[in-house]
């Protein structure tokens, strides 16, 4: 009878209840469903603008060229009687260091780093939307702190991008004419202004949205579990001492 009664009190013994099967809570608020849809906009026009060599336009022995920081398309080549002829074709300079100026080179590393921040970011709060207890209001409000370094390292890699204009080779593309901060003939394509305006999405709406995202703080979370385990550890008690 003592045995029975101290395994009747022991809530070790007591089975845990179990949630609804089918059900799938998110750990993340009205707010933060917006925030998560947000940060995977932004951090895919960013990274997608960011391997697009659209970011300026020029021309060259006639023919259309565009940059990236990294990447170019349409590029000379010396033919047949050392003539100057366009090959048409897009692809990645062959070397870090065969990108045409430092800037440029800085504007790579920096910009690459903001993406990836963003993309890590963006993938934790697509989880938060199916996983439970997963983003709490506290780790929301992190992630918003990095989204914002990710968008500044973006904004600055956009910033250092006009150092590089006075390089030989965009000059060659842009008549011969540019300089820092000057286009000359040269345009900036559509890719920059993309990358540009996903980098102040994140920092400014992304980073707000993230203060509201978590459901609830972990310590309310806990609480509110031991209270519904509690209950349940009572009505079994309850039974178990009913002669």
């Amino acid at each position: 009878m003592i045995t029975f009664y101290i395994w009747c009190c022991d809530p070790t013994h007591l089975p845990i209840p179990a949630e609804k099967p089918g059900t799938m809570r998110s750990s993340l608020t009205l707010a933060g469903t917006l925030w998560a849809f947000l940060s995977l906009v932004t951090a895919v026009a960013s990274s997608t603008s960011y391997f697009l060599p659209y970011w300026l336009f020029g021309s060259q022995l006639g023919k259309p060229v565009s940059f990236s920081t990294f990447r170019r398309c349409n590029y000379p080549v010396r033919g047949e009687g050392q003539s100057l002829i366009m090959v048409e074709e897009c692809g990645r300079y062959a070397s870090f260091n065969a990108i045409p100026s430092l800037a440029w080179q800085m504007c790579t590393v920096v910009t690459g780093a903001g993406c990836a921040l963003l993309l890590l970011v963006a993938l934790a709060a697509v989880l938060g939307c199916c996983m439970e207890e997963l983003i709490s209001r506290m780790m929301g409000r992190y992630m918003g702190a990095a989204q914002f370094v990710g968008g500044l390292l973006i904004s600055s890699g956009c910033a250092l991008y006009p150092l590089g204009w006075n390089s030989p080779e965009i000059m060659q593309t842009c008549g011969n004419v540019s300089n820092q901060f000057q286009l000359g003939t040269c345009r900036l394509g559509w890719a920059y202004y993309c990358a540009g305006g996903g980098a102040a999405a994140a920092m400014l709406i992304c980073t707000w949205l993230s203060c509201f995202a978590g459901r609830h703080p972990k310590p309310v979370m806990l609480v509110e579990n031991i209270m519904r385990n509690t209950n349940s550890y009572a009505m079994e008690l309850d039974h178990c001492l009913k002669p």
